[in-house]
Formats: structure tokens, sequence, C-alpha cells
């Protein structure tokens, strides 16, 4: 395996076949043994060996390695999404915490494989990665550092403004009906179908008819002009085909959301891979792997990345506790509508049905499920009660977080804000021919917070440089409506009413 010493490839074969016993069903996975220095870079270009230039990459690993320099952080654990996986072990880590590292490896491996949200990513990213360095390589050379540089700044500033359930949405191949336009058209518009001439003109008054035909006129006209028909969230693959871009500049965006789409599932599973891959190197260290002489300081590693301030949020902390609480209720089957609808605190207290459903669920749940899923269906009063899951809020005159509510409601509904498109707003294309110009007319669909005045009036900036005509932005702002405009000279501000009407 790559340049493992022997005694870490003997300790690697062990945990593989440990991992396979427990059921885990993973990749090949290549590890390898490389320096802090390395493991750096690595991280800098998201786990990957090589990426296009650009200076983010380079003030991401100033960053890491000024943090490792002086003791701030260090990497124990990088692994990539690909087929086969690979793994980094830095050197000079003590042998337990390579053989932790390992175990951890085995849980996030078995996860990219099996859960459904990882299905439809590219498993030889690898790659796709060093084909898309060579293309901006390519084009560096052609048009010169500064203008590729210019544009991927751009193109980086919009890389959330996908749909990142897109990939997952099976569009139909039915064709449209071919007269259902036409019969819609050719009806004639009015209250009753009538046999008798004679009548007709009581029925459906003549001024009627006029009246329908001109809102059936209008509407189809309205249609006709509008475009897209329906709300885009995809908004760089929009750009991609409709914006007026070189077809260098086409193939630099697309590689800007490529890799975005392929990061997506990494954000969206965050909480429940990390606590898979803990509860399993968990399981595996304290059961089968760890030797005497290493409990103690498997302990002490294992409980500073378990630690959660009272005012945070560790995924690995509230991933591992949740698995761990979904496996004992399904042993004693402590779910179903007997469960639910039980008062006495002391038979909820001592219900154990001894049905050993745990392993089974949390497989199924580590298939099937996403954070927000997860979330909303496994998180409990109870476990809020017992891991001390509180809204907390900063109380400036004693200088300290005190809890502002213990409601599990707001708890709930707080966690699942800020997991839902990763906490980031909701931007859709309503309109490209805006007011028959050609502007771009976007909506934010608002969830309660405003949109950061700054963060926006970049990105209308932004994605005017690419669409090169006005850009229009909809939203609500302290409870006002506003449409804010520009025009790649000056940012304008309209007050609009009635407010924007909020609909997903």
């Amino acid at each position: 395996m790559a340049n493992l010493t022997p005694e870490l490839e003997a300790e690697r074969k062990k945990i593989c076949k440990i991992a396979k016993d427990a059921g885990l069903d993973c990749f090949e996975t290549i590890f390898e043994l490389i320096t802090y220095d390395q493991i750096n870079q690595f991280a800098a270009f998201g786990g990957f060996p090589v990426r296009y230039p650009h200076w983010k990459f380079g003030m991401e690993y100033e960053h890491l390695s000024k943090s490792y320099e002086y003791g701030l952080s260090k990497i124990y654990e990088m692994v990539i999404n690909t087929d086969p996986c690979y793994a980094y072990l830095m050197e000079g880590n003590m042998l337990m915490d390579q053989k932790l590292v390992m175990a951890h490896v085995y849980g996030h491996c078995d996860f990219f494989k099996n859960n459904v949200w990882f299905g439809k990513t590219n498993r030889k990213m690898m790659d796709q990665m060093a084909n898309h360095a060579t293309r901006i390589r390519r084009y560096v050379d052609r048009y010169g550092y500064e203008r590729v540089e210019e544009f991927i700044d751009t193109c980086l500033s919009l890389e959330n403004l996908i749909d990142r359930y897109s990939p997952y949405h099976e569009k139909s191949n039915t064709p449209q009906k071919p007269d259902a336009i036409d019969e819609t058209r050719n009806s004639e518009p009015g209250l009753l179908r009538v046999n008798r001439p004679y009548m007709r003109d009581y029925i459906n008054p003549p001024d009627f008819i006029r009246e329908q035909k001109k809102k059936q006129a209008d509407l189809e006209s309205a249609k006709r002009s509008k475009f897209p028909s329906e709300p885009e969230k995809d908004i760089l693959s929009f750009l991609i085909h409709y914006a007026p871009l070189e077809e260098w500049q086409q193939d630099v965006l697309s590689i800007i959301r490529d890799e975005a789409y392929y990061f997506s599932p990494q954000g969206m599973t965050k909480t429940m891979n990390e606590g898979w891959a803990s509860y399993w190197h968990s399981k595996l260290m304290t059961e089968k792997i760890l030797q005497d002489s290493e409990i103690i300081d498997f302990a002490d590693h294992h409980s500073g990345t378990m630690a959660m301030a009272p005012n945070g949020y560790n995924p690995y902390k509230v991933g591992i506790e949740l698995m761990r609480d979904i496996e004992d209720r399904w042993n004693k089957g402590q779910f179903g509508r007997e469960w639910d609808e039980c008062d006495d605190v002391r038979e909820r207290k001592n219900w154990d049905k001894k049905l050993g459903l745990g392993r089974q669920k949390i497989f199924e749940v580590r298939k099937f499920y996403n954070d927000v899923t997860f979330i909303d269906e496994f998180l409990t009063e109870d476990f809020c009660v017992r891991n001390r899951l509180f809204v907390y809020k900063f109380n400036k005159r004693t200088n300290k977080f005190e809890v502002d509510t213990r409601d599990f409601k707001a708890i709930k509904a707080k966690l699942l804000f800020h997991m839902t498109n990763f906490g980031q707003p909701i931007i859709r294309i309503e309109d490209a021919n805006f007011e028959n110009r050609g502007e771009l007319l976007m909506t934010h669909l608002h969830e309660g917070i405003d949109l950061q005045p700054d963060f926006m009036n970049e990105t209308l900036k932004n994605v005017q440089k690419i669409w090169s005509r006005p850009v229009n932005l909809v939203t609500a702002m302290e409870g006002e409506g506003f449409l804010y405009r520009f025009d790649g000279k000056e940012l304008q501000t309209h007050k609009i009413t009635p407010l924007p009407q909020q609909k997903a």
C-alpha cells in the first residue's frame, strides 16, 4: 500500500479485515504516508494532489501551515471520495493515532460507497481534477494569467449558486402532448357549452367572451416572453448556457460548477459522515484494535475530538451520539406508535422489548439519509436534554454565553435551518428577459433572515460581469420588499409593494 512502513501495513491489513467483519463495505482504500507539509498542501487543494492554479489555494496552505507551526491545529486524517479511496497518514504521528485514523477512514469509505447522496458523484475525480488543472493552465498560457485568474475569482464567488438537489431529480422523458397547447388556444372561452345558437348571447355575453379572449392572449404572450418558464435554482448552469461567454470562459465556469457539485454531498452529510466514521473508529478501536498500553492515549485524543463548547456545534459529537442513540432505541424497541403514545415516565425509562434491530437500523440510516432528514427524524427532546443541546446567546453584562431557550422545537428548527442549503440563501432566476430588455431577474427565498448587504452587492456585481447586462434581485429587508439593480456602473435600490411571495 503506497509507501507504508511494514508495521503500518500490517496494522492496515488487520484493521481492514476487522472493518469488513463488522459489516463495513468499502471501496479499495489506498493509504499514503506523507509529511506535514504535504498534508497541508493536499488539504489546501481539498484533498487532491493537483488542482488548477489560483491564489486561494496558496492562501489556504499558508493558513494551515501557520496553524500547525503555532500548535493551533493538526490534521490527523484526510480521505477522498473516489474509487479507489485515497487516504493520507502523517509522518511523526504515534502508532495509536495512525490506527485510529485508519479505522476512522474505513468508516468514511463505507459511507462514501453506500450513502445515496454520494451516488451521483464522480468516483474518478482524482483524474478529473488533474484534467481541470491541465485545461485551465492551457487557458493561462493562451490568454494570460491575470485575465484567467480574474475570471476564476468571479466564478468562485458564485460557486454556491447551484441547485444541490438537482442531481437527484429524475427528469421525465415523456414528451408533451403535441396538441395540448392548441386545444387550450382554440377552445372558445365561455361560461357554458351551448348547443342552441339562439341562447348563446344570453349565456355567454359577447363582452364577457372578448374579455376572456384578451386575458387568454395576454397569458399566452406572457408565457412566451418569460424565460425560463419555471424558476431556475442552478444559476451557474443557466449562465453557462445563456450568458454571452467565450468558449474558454464557458469551460472554466463549467469546471467550477462540476467541482461545486462534487463537494456538495460532503456538506449535505457532514454530521452523519463524521458521526458514522467516529462511531466505527470508537467501536473497532475499543473492541478489537487497541492494546492495553494505548487506551489512555486513545481516550485522551478521542475525547478531544468529541469536545463541544456550550455555544458551539461539533458534527463529530452530535453525529456519533445520535448514531448510538438510534442503535439503542431500535435495540430496545423505543420507536413506533406505542412508544410515542406512552406517557408513563417510569415505563419509558425501563422500556426494553429486546428487539435487537439497532445495527440493522443504523446501516439503513447510513444509506438513505442526509443531515437534514437525519436531524429531522431522529433528534428527540430526550436526546437534546441528555446532550445539553440548547440555544445560547451572548450576555454582554456577564461576558458569557448563556442558555437562551430549552425549547426543543426552537433548537431543532435552528439546527435544520443551518443545515438546509448549508445555511446559505436560496437564490433563483425568475426571468432572463425582464421587462423585455434582456435583464436578469432573480429572487431570494426569504426564510426569516435578511441578506447581508455587502455579500449581496458583490454577488450582483459578479453575476452582472458574466451576464453583461443589468441584473435585478428581489428580496425583503427589515420586513419591506426591495428590488436591487446593478447595471455595471451603479447599484440602484427600489422599494416595492407588496412583499415578494415566498414559495419554495
